[in-house]
């Protein structure tokens, strides 16, 4: 039985910064257009990945991510630091 784990990264458009060894291996990295569609974005990809990593810029438009996303056992909501916040 082979048991696949669908993960997605998801960014701002203009983020040049996160992700990108991600997107260079040709991992599903997603980059949003408008970030005030976040919480509709995630609801939509959703269906299809069990994990999404959301970089901190993207998680700050979203009023869903720790209120409903947390008690979700059907996702996994990971929100990334970014590069500069070590």
């Amino acid at each position: 039985m082979v048991i696949v784990m669908r993960i997605l990264w998801l960014k701002s458009k203009n983020d040049k910064k996160n992700f990108i060894f991600q997107k260079n291996l040709g991992l599903d990295v997603y980059e949003l257009e408008d970030l005030e569609e976040t919480d509709k974005k995630i609801e939509e990809l959703k269906v299809g990945y069990h994990t999404i990593v959301v970089s901190n810029e993207v998680a700050s438009f979203s009023s869903d991510i720790i209120r409903k996303y947390a008690k979700d056992d059907g996702i996994n909501i990971i929100i990334a630091r970014g590069k500069n916040e070590y």
